[in-house]
């Protein structure tokens, strides 16, 4: 299994905090299955992680993974608040996509959507890079206006849920509307997004068995599939998209 989001690297961002902290994370992820995880250290007003230090980061960890025979292999990866220079940054090779192929990681404000985010998103494609906008189902103005994310991900961009949001960890809202996103084809990555082992753990074997319950054995394959070819840098498959449709609210007297 491959986990394509995840704060592993030690004393970076508000993930791992040491080495031992890393080592510890790997052999949470070694028992859930996951042999292959995507270091995506955060990029934004509390974190400056760029290219060249993730990747030097990265040379580290493994080694510390070879030394301690864990038998994890970390990949590089970038977590981008969205922001209007991204592009021009990613020209300045400051920014690093999902183990260098085509796909890379967004991530929008926890409560609304940039108005610049179609135009921003359309201009990465134009460059030839896959826009992955990480845990929608945690975008409040998003629950609210699904009707957004559709478009979206109509126009080219691909999404991916955390693992804790569908096992619900994150509550039930988040639940609910992370059930709606694979319901609606809307998304397309099944990740971690882990931090630590506490608050903040793996949760991906659970997340597969509750999806393999509700929805059968072939989204699993579609999720685990999509991040092999992902790595590879293959296309992805994906279905058609559909609105998801608003609960109505009932008045009572």
């Amino acid at each position: 299994m491959i986990d394509i989001h995840c704060h592993i690297l030690p004393g970076i961002d508000d993930g791992a905090q040491t080495v031992e902290e890393s080592l510890k994370m790997a052999l949470e992820a070694e028992k859930e299955g996951i042999r292959t995880i995507i270091a995506t250290p955060h990029l934004n007003s509390h974190y400056n992680n760029r290219k060249p230090s993730i990747l030097e980061k990265v040379v580290e960890l493994n080694r510390a993974l070879v030394e301690a025979s864990i038998s994890i292999e970390i990949l590089v990866g970038q977590e981008p608040r969205i922001y209007g220079e991204l592009v021009e940054d990613y020209e300045k090779n400051e920014i690093q996509t999902l183990n260098h192929s085509q796909y890379l990681f967004i991530e929008f404000p926890t409560n609304h959507v940039p108005r610049y985010t179609e135009k921003l998103l359309y201009d990465l494609q134009v460059k030839g890079l896959m826009p992955i906008i990480v845990h929608p189902e945690r975008n409040s103005e998003l629950i609210e206006r699904p009707e957004l994310l559709h478009n979206l991900v109509e126009k080219g961009a691909l999404t991916q849920v955390t693992a804790s949001s569908l096992c619900g960890y994150f509550g039930k809202k988040i639940k609910s509307f992370s059930m709606q996103l694979i319901e609606a084809n809307l998304t397309h990555f099944i990740a971690s997004d882990a931090h630590n082992t506490n608050n903040r753990s793996f949760k991906m074997s659970e997340a597969f068995d509750f999806i393999d319950e509700k929805y059968g054995s072939d989204f699993v394959y579609l999720f685990k599939e999509n991040a092999e070819l992902l790595i590879s840098g293959k296309n992805i498959m994906k279905e058609i998209p559909v609105q998801i449709k608003k609960k109505k609210k009932f008045l009572f007297f």
